[in-house]
């Protein structure tokens, strides 16, 4: 197994079109947000559409509301090119996943959506024996989303076992199996030293504020990295109101100069995270989510390495200079309400 993490956008891009651009038999995408505004810089659409004329298998998920502005037109050009182009629309389901693989062996994954407005950001690219499961992980939303392709289809119901230092972690809240809150729970109460959350969105759970508020009591040290910018720009304010309700109790909270889109967790840097959930009632109980987990010592060093420069560029936080406004108090007891008693 090889795998590669990006930080900075454009570098991601780079490899994903180029990865597009050599690809022999298969790609496949599934993607929250999906736009045509980014071709000026790189112009997927335009590549998928000479892979999938010269004879290139091309399946297509699109979420139908993060992808609600991608233009007919284009759809209508890919499909007129051969591609299978899918949107998923489940109601108050969404995928909120980022995944894209290359003939089956290669597969990318992260925070990063195929769109103009990219940030900073967390992605992974993968080969070997992990990309399997990814692949059957695409089948599944591919059926949710109304493809009949036999091999996929047939995909979905592989049972794929592999032996590696790096696991999928998929969640699929509907079928009443709150995966991330399992997880989230487990490394939690399990961690003896440090856990590290990186999250653009904070909107915990009660039962998260309990775990993280009992790992303090243990002696963990406890880091949450936020960020100052956000989109849409009211999270910031929710941020910040979250971090002045939750210092007091010992955990410690950095905001990134920069906007930063990632998605990570490290505990006793000896597990790591990278995937496209948020800390919220969205991706905990609403999203299709997926990431992958991963005890890899160099993997963890880099992790740790990528965080420690986060951390190092971030304002720590100091609750007794910030003082709520009674809008941050209004819209945090909003969110609250419309959270799931879990």
């Amino acid at each position: 197994m090889s795998y590669k993490f990006y930080t900075i956008p454009n570098q991601a891009l780079d490899d994903m079109l180029l990865a597009i651009s050599n690809a022999k038999k298969s790609i496949y995408i599934e993607m929250y947000i999906f736009s045509d505004n980014i071709s000026n810089s790189h112009n997927f659409f335009e590549k998928i559409i000479e892979k999938s004329k010269g004879g290139v298998i091309v399946k297509i998920v699109a979420d139908a509301f993060g992808s609600y502005n991608l233009k007919t037109s284009i759809v209508k050009e890919l499909k007129n090119a051969g591609v299978e182009f899918l949107f998923f629309s489940h109601w108050l389901r969404r995928t909120h996943r980022k995944i894209l693989i290359i003939d089956e062996q290669i597969a990318f994954l992260g925070g990063m959506n195929i769109h103009k407005n990219h940030r900073n950001d967390l992605q992974i690219r993968l080969t070997g024996l992990i990309v399997k499961p990814i692949i059957r992980s695409f089948a599944y939303t591919y059926v949710m989303a109304g493809g009949t392709d036999k091999y996929l289809v047939n995909y979905r119901e592989k049972s794929v076992s592999y032996k590696t230092k790096v696991w999928l972690l998929e969640h699929w809240p509907f079928k009443k199996r709150s995966t991330l809150k399992q997880y989230y729970l487990q490394k939690i109460q399990q961690a003896h030293k440090y856990i590290t959350i990186v999250t653009p969105y904070f909107v915990p759970h009660k039962w998260l504020i309990i775990a993280l508020d009992q790992a303090i009591q243990r002696g963990v040290v406890v880091d949450i990295i936020l960020t100052q910018v956000t989109i849409p720009g009211f999270m910031a304010r929710i941020n910040y109101f979250y971090a002045s309700k939750l210092s007091p109790i010992g955990i410690n909270f950095f905001f990134t100069k920069k906007d930063n889109h990632a998605k990570a967790m490290l505990i006793d840097n000896t597990e790591g995270l990278v995937g496209s959930q948020n800390i919220d009632a969205l991706s905990f109980d609403f999203n299709l989510e997926v990431g992958v987990f991963f005890h890899d010592s160099k993997m963890i060093k880099d992790l740790k390495d990528i965080i420690g420069q986060w951390k190092v560029d971030s304002i720590p936080f100091n609750h007794t200079q910030y003082k709520p406004k009674i809008f941050d108090y209004i819209k945090g007891l909003f969110l609250s309400f419309f959270q799931p008693i879990l």
